[in-house]
């Protein structure tokens, strides 16, 4: 089923209103009242939805903030590459660990509490890193601070998917679109002050900025209409539950294959492209940072306009046009001997990816709700953990160009996938 499918039940003013053109003759006070109507309920979701954008913004920012910083970070606490490694993988253990858990905590108090006590515990943690000195110390921080990115993460798109929802329209891109700006500015503010601030005097600085966003977008989130009550959804798998158990179950698990799949070459480009861009392709070091700037803002300007792209072409249409063009970007990429070529490759990979991950982590939370949010999650966020190294043992192989070429075959896969989901 499409997206939004959820059909209101008809009102009898409903009825006459759809009626031909007589209408207004007939109840001349009716359409005004129910305009104004309309218009005061449109109205109080959009605060929510500007609020709740400014929460994806804010985890952007935060994660961004930390990254810049991940540089004197090691230089504090001496760590090897391999140790470093260890350290930053409790980012994605505290996620991993927390996202199912969350997925329960909003069935049972709601998304958007969950969702503010969430950014809450992010922000709390981002200035923590820089007061260790041993990288067992870090590795522990990290895991709270991946704990509170992967409720987020899970909390924001339950309460996303409730906007979305009663909007009636395909926005969660939109969201998205907003921590991919929040990341822009958290990555470019950072590096800008790399040199007056210190890591600590920064990440301080961020995690302020993130807990005065959180409670003023949190009380315009709490104070937003109740969604209405969810309709009788098949509850998402657990780990260990027979994917065949229902169709729903099935959707699920294919959607959050998806988000697998366009996660592993987020988090993939994310980590090589400067690599190989420098070393394979011969870029400078600032040609080959311009050419990461150059992905982050096609996939931001993709998720910009992943809203009108999924009114108009349908959200599948979209995630398979979307896994094509990430494919064919990433084979231009990896394998063009040009620069320029390289560059306009990785542009066509940002704008391929930017609204998959989002529409099926959408469609799996109208499917099942906060508990099928984060399952799906889990998986995307496990394609993410995986990619990275991935590349790296098969670059050691192959060579960097060959292993960045699975990049292109998840986003084929990617982009097959919905298929199989529509058909069920």
């Amino acid at each position: 089923m499409p997206l939004r499918n959820k059909i209101r039940p008809h009102t009898p003013d409903d009825r006459r209103s759809s009626q031909s053109g007589s209408t207004s003759a007939q109840f001349p006070t009716l359409p005004a009242t129910t305009s104004a109507l309309r218009g005061g309920v449109l109205a109080s979701w959009g605060t929510a939805r500007l609020a709740l954008t400014a929460f994806f913004a804010v985890d952007g920012l935060l994660f961004a903030a930390w990254v810049v910083r991940i540089p004197d970070i090691r230089s504090q606490v001496s760590a090897s590459h391999s140790a470093l490694g260890l350290a930053l993988l409790c980012v994605s253990a505290g996620a991993v660990a927390t996202m199912p858990v969350v997925g329960r905590l909003c069935l049972r108090y709601g998304s958007r509490p969950v969702t503010v006590a969430s950014l809450a515990l992010l922000a709390l943690s981002v200035p923590l890193p820089a007061h260790t000195h041993s990288v067992a110390a870090l590795g522990g921080v990290l895991f709270l601070f991946g704990a509170g990115y992967g409720g987020a993460n899970v909390a924001m798109n339950s309460a996303a998917v409730e906007i979305v929802d009663e909007v009636g329209r395909p926005v969660m891109p939109s969201f998205h679109a907003g921590y991919s700006l929040g990341g822009l500015l958290g990555a470019g503010v950072g590096g800008l002050l790399a040199g007056p601030l210190t890591a600590a005097q920064w990440l301080a600085l961020a995690g302020l900025a993130g807990l005065v966003v959180t409670a003023l977008a949190g009380v315009a989130l709490l104070r937003g209409p109740a969604a209405r009550p969810p309709a009788s959804t098949p509850a998402a798998p657990s780990p260990s539950a027979s994917p065949t158990a229902s169709p729903g179950r099935v959707l699920v698990v294919l959607l959050g294959l998806t988000a697998l799949c366009t996660a592993y070459g987020e988090g993939a480009v994310a980590d090589w492209t400067t690599l190989h861009l420098t070393d394979d392709v011969h870029a400078s070091a600032r040609v080959a940072a311009v050419g990461y700037a150059a992905y982050a803002l096609a996939m931001t300007t993709g998720r910009i306009g992943g809203t009108w792209l999924s009114v108009r072409l349908g959200p599948h249409r979209v995630m398979v046009l979307g896994g094509l063009t990430a494919a064919a970007g990433m084979l231009l990429a990896a394998l063009a001997p040009l620069l320029p070529l390289a560059l306009a490759g990785f542009v066509l990979v940002g704008l391929g990816l930017a609204n998959i991950f989002p529409l099926a982590i959408a469609r799996a939370g109208a499917l099942g709700g906060p508990q099928a949010v984060a399952f799906a999650s889990t998986l995307g966020y496990g394609g993410m953990l995986i990619g990275p190294p991935v590349i790296g043992f098969l670059a050691d192989a192959t060579g960097l160009p060959l292993a960045l070429t699975t990049v292109a075959a998840a986003a084929a896969v990617a982009a097959l996938l919905p298929l199989a989901a529509r058909r069920r």
